[in-house]
């Protein structure tokens, strides 16, 4: 059975309990002192729920990963699996077919010596569904039942509901830190091991990248993974040409939409500009090949720049810019509203003129939202893929025409992760090595953007 049908029977039964619990604890009311209970009758309900519910699925959610393994087992003591073949892949196979006829997935099997293991598999089955609504039911009715018992006119059932409500707001939090705990373990693991093939002096400070996928893992060639262009291309398509189109344009559209824009206006033209963030990056991607780049091409010749190319960095960064803007923006525009009032009124009653005001006010004032918004594109802008992937080539070259072709550390990371590479291979664990400098960078990013955004609120406040 699918663990989303048992988790529908766990919340029926908390449905069940919680106006069983809330009767009760209105039941509770004659009495009680005065007539008043020590929590509201939905306080009750909510405990009997919650024990009647969280019990259950803890039990779904560890089920649904372990019955597979039971069933699988159970199917493998069977005397019809005595005649599976010892290699492992083919012996894969010939179950997965048996499984999927089995629970309905399939009409027939491919294999005839899947046949012989349909009817074990069907049993384990239903035996397991069996065991599973049995355990379910069984949890979710004990844990009611205990809280049910404890439903007392002076029961403080708003403080148990308070602490199971914070616990879980606990364990929502925990998620993000464990999930970058994954993933930085998962890195360095693999970065170790890519380091004990390649030296890290070769791999942070050559200048030539050119894994072979298919050469010997045993000889890599260090001087091949030299990653200074992946760096420099990923800095200066995202950190210098994104960044001089979508900082000047996103704080000049926010400061127009808060000081000079008509509420009508504004209405029309903050969704429109927002509506960039939502483009997926894919389109942006087919715009820049299609049409930036073969103009920025044209344009280069006509001035008369002949080795102008029609992948360059130029153009992933024009549109990795303008994609960028809503980024800009919206921190900015957000940022100079929170300005106070008193600080507008005090400027223009000084004599300042309102471009003056904005200039020696209101953006000091509003600067560390700005920087905040601008820490945020350019992660958004070096994390990029498939605009540096359509515009700006596969070509590691370290240099500082914006006219020529360009690779990023992203692209190369989707380059060496793609394909049939060995995990034991340098050309495939360069990738995690990659992905751990973005991630060191990124992170470097957003720690420099909250000391300076400190500082400056503590200038300003």
């Amino acid at each position: 059975m699918s663990p989303a049908i048992l988790l529908l029977l766990a919340f029926g039964l908390g449905l069940v309990g919680w106006l069983a619990a809330r009767a009760r604890a209105w039941s509770f009311r004659a009495g009680a002192p005065r007539g008043r209970l020590a929590a509201l009758p939905s306080y009750h309900g909510w405990y009997v729920a919650i024990w009647t519910v969280v019990p259950a699925a803890i039990f779904v959610v560890v089920w649904s990963f372990v019955a597979p393994h039971l069933v699988t087992a159970s199917v493998l003591s069977a005397p019809e699996a005595g005649s599976l073949p010892s290699f492992g892949f083919q012996r894969q196979n010939i179950l997965n077919e048996a499984a999927a006829v089995a629970s309905g997935k399939a009409t027939a099997v491919f294999n005839p010596a899947a046949q012989a293991l349909v009817e074990p598999y069907r049993d384990a089955l239903l035996r397991y569904r069996i065991i599973g609504i049995a355990v379910t039911l069984l949890l979710s009715f004990a844990g009611g039942a205990w809280a049910f018992t404890r439903l007392r006119p002076d029961f403080r059932a708003r403080t148990q509901v308070e602490r199971a409500a914070m616990l879980g707001l606990l364990l929502a939090s925990l998620v993000a830190i464990l999930t970058t705990l994954g993933i930085v373990v998962s890195l360095v693991f693999e970065t170790i091991r890519f380091f004990g093939m390649v030296s890290p002096v070769d791999f942070l400070f050559g200048t030539h990248w050119g894994p072979d996928p298919m050469g010997s893992a045993d000889n890599p060639n260090p001087e091949r993974y030299g990653a200074i262009p992946l760096f420099w291309g990923t800095i200066y398509i995202g950190a210098i040409i994104a960044m001089i189109v979508a900082v000047p344009l996103g704080l000049m559209s926010a400061i127009y939409l808060t000081q000079y824009a008509s509420p009508r206006w504004r209405s029309w033209l903050k969704p429109a500009l927002e509506i960039l963030a939502g483009v997926p990056t894919v389109v942006y991607g087919y715009f820049a090949a299609l049409t930036v780049a073969p103009a920025i091409r044209d344009a280069a010749q006509a001035i008369g720049i002949s080795n102008a190319s029609s992948e360059s960095a130029l153009a992933a960064g024009l549109v990795m810019g303008v994609m960028i803007i809503p980024f800009v923006s919206s921190m900015a525009d957000d940022s100079i509203a929170a300005v106070p009032q008193a600080l507008r009124d005090g400027s223009l009653a000084m004599g300042a003129t309102k471009s003056e005001t904005i200039r020696r006010v209101l953006i000091p004032a509003a600067l560390p939202g700005i920087i905040a918004g601008v820490m945020l594109a350019i992660s958004r802008a070096i994390g990029e893929t498939m605009i540096v992937v359509m515009a700006a080539g596969a070509a590691a070259n370290l240099t500082a025409n914006p006219f020529e072709a360009m690779t990023t550390v992203t692209f190369q990371i989707v380059a060496m992760l793609t394909g049939e590479g060995s995990f034991d291979h340098p050309a495939t664990l360069s990738a995690f090595a990659l992905g751990m400098m973005l991630f060191l960078v990124t992170l470097a990013l957003n720690f420099i953007a909250l000391r300076v955004v400190k500082r400056f609120r503590e200038a300003y406040e």
